[in-house]
């Protein structure tokens, strides 16, 4: 019998075994639109594309990512932030880039990226230089890195003379969008031939100069009085919104375009140095950049554009505001209040303004129930009035007990360090750790003694060796902790003492002492009143040192970044009815 076996079909492994797929994503970046329009981002695309299609990979239009017209000197990108969320979900494998600073212009963004990229299990590759791990690679993409940001500093720094020099020729608006009243050539916004004026909007200039000149009744004592006005005439604001802003009038009521002369160079930046809320916790994050006035002498004359009001209307509006300025409401002193500029309101975080009415009531109200052109709020808040008296005499009493019991501080300056050994624990402990190193070193003398008589080998007297070492390593470090415990309980002791130093100074006129006195002393000590309904929070800061002792601790901006012991802040609740 013939026994017939199968054909055997031989297959390939390619066949056999599952391709593995690949997940990969491109990134894309230009930093201004006019190198979007010239279609330098569709360049890098096409290059990464063809790279994408060598390697036999496939890129859905959803794994583009693209920012059109961002800076590579913020993370704060559009693009970007959509990409490092994809590769956090693990949705991508490989990002390509054409080079390093299309991802970053500074070095440590660079490696932020990479990091958080690699960690999440996505490789990041360059089509201008190729990385890996190898030193001489790490070594040239941080040289690129410094290069990048290097190059960006002097690109700005050439842009920033560019703009002076074309500003002085007459050849380049300093605007990034026209004061309201006039309009430009959409096609070229910053041509000074092409602005014009806007009808509509420059008799509103017009009405608003003659309004704050007018004398008599009026809506034109104030820049309050004028957004009040505008506001029940139902006149939109410059940017569309219902609600005006006086700084809004008061940066029409300024601008010395309106006399027919364009400047640049009326401000410049420089870092905010002021709390931007007393109740809001200040950061480095949150120390945003303000401008500041420049000198009229400094100014930049760019060209000249049609008139709205006469060089003398302006001049007369000039010395009006600062007239104005001096005898605001803030400035009125007709009534003594303790806590002026000193009270919060706990319900929307706003300030609170002291006000007595006709028939000799004084409050602190929030200035949340104000005029929404004066709150900047779109609703009241619902907080009630505090009574000035009331909340004064507990404020004082309170400081006075604080004073006059500076074991209080004490308490305070203790849980604010987080908890402290007491003198005996200290010594416990220091003379634990002596024990436990004593130990040790004999244990390390035993094992060499035993190793020079050849009781054990030379591998074994190493791996003990080196087990013994780094519990005496780690007793060390123990040991200096303990030592910078020591010298921070020596430094709260010499802070305790300054307080109360301090205390002892101050306590024995607080009987005698003039409203003034008390003035003086609650901006000294009270950094914060903030009232809740009934329930008030005192803030209170003591100084720690003879220095700080004359500076009020809201001005001490720097030390909410840096926090050097200059004074020392802790909170006391109450109750005002």
């Amino acid at each position: 019998m013939t026994i017939i076996e199968p054909i055997e079909t031989v297959e390939t492994m390619s066949t056999l075994l599952p391709v593995a797929r690949v997940a990969v994503a491109v990134y894309v970046r230009v930093s201004t639109l006019r190198q979007a329009q010239a279609q330098t981002i569709e360049q890098q695309l096409q290059r990464l594309q063809a790279y994408v299609q060598d390697h036999n990979w496939t890129l859905p239009t959803d794994q583009i990512f693209r920012d059109d017209g961002y800076s590579g000197a913020s993370l704060n990108r559009p693009g970007l932030a959509r990409l490092r969320e994809h590769i956090a979900r693990g949705e991508v494998d490989h990002v390509l880039l054409t080079a390093p600073d299309r991802l970053a212009r500074n070095y440590p963004h660079q490696v932020l990226l990479i990091s958080e990229f690699e960690q999440a299990g996505c490789q990041v590759e360059f089509l201008d230089r190729p990385m890996n791990q190898d030193p001489h690679d790490q070594l040239v993409l941080q040289i690129r890195g410094a290069v990048a940001e290097y190059e960006r500093s002097l690109i700005a720094e050439r842009m920033r003379r560019g703009r002076q020099q074309k500003s002085r020729a007459g050849l380049l608006l300093p605007w990034t969008r026209p004061p309201f009243g006039y309009r430009v050539n959409p096609e070229r916004p910053r041509d000074p031939k092409g602005v014009q004026l806007d009808e509509g909007a420059a008799a509103l200039v017009a009405e608003i100069y003659t309004n704050y000149l007018q004398e008599g009744p009026g809506p034109g004592h104030s820049l309050i009085g004028l957004a009040k006005y505008l506001m029940a005439q139902g006149v939109p604001t410059p940017s569309g919104h219902w609600r005006w802003n006086p700084a809004t009038v008061r940066g029409i009521l300024t601008n010395p375009v309106y006399t027919g002369t364009v400047y640049a160079g009326r401000t410049r930046s420089r870092p905010n140095q002021r709390r931007h809320s007393p109740l809001a916790t200040v950061s480095r994050a949150t120390s945003h950049q303000t401008a500041v006035d420049v000198l009229p002498s400094e100014w930049i004359g760019v060209a000249q554009v049609p008139p709205i009001v006469t060089q003398e209307q302006f001049d007369l509006v000039q010395t009006k505001l600062a007239q104005n300025r001096q005898f605001a409401t803030r400035n009125n002193k007709a009534h003594q209040y303790l806590l002026r500029a000193l009270v919060s309101c706990g319900l929307c975080q706003g300030a609170c303004t002291a006000r007595t009415t006709p028939g000799e009531y004084a409050y602190y109200v929030c200035r949340g129930k104000q005029h929404p052109a004066q709150s900047h709020k779109d609703t009241k808040c619902p907080a009630r009035y505090a009574p000035v008296p009331q909340l004064d005499e507990l404020v004082w009493n309170d400081l006075c007990e604080v004073l006059t019991h500076p074991g209080i501080l004490a308490q305070a300056l203790q849980r604010a360090q987080g908890g402290e050994w007491l003198p005996q624990e200290l010594q416990a402990r220091r003379e634990n750790l002596r024990k436990a190193r004593r130990s040790l070193d004999q244990q390390l003398d035993r094992l060499t003694q035993a190793y020079l008589a050849d009781i054990i080998p030379m591998d074994e007297y190493r791996r003990r060796r080196h087990d013994l070492e780094g519990r005496q390593q780690g007793l060390d470090n123990q040991a200096q902790q303990l030592e910078m415990q020591v010298d921070r309980q020596g430094q709260m002791a010499g802070l305790v003492s300054t307080m109360e130093e301090f205390c002892q100074r101050v306590s024995s006129g607080l009987e005698d002492a003039t409203f003034e006195q008390k003035r003086q002393l609650v901006e000294l000590l009270v950094d914060r009143v903030v009232v809740s309904e009934e329930e008030v929070e005192i803030r209170y800061v003591i100084p720690t040192s003879p220095s700080s002792e004359h500076v009020r601790f809201c001005h001490l901006r720097l030390d909410y970044f840096y926090l050097p012991m200059r004074a020392h802040r802790f909170s006391k609740l109450g109750n005002v009815r």
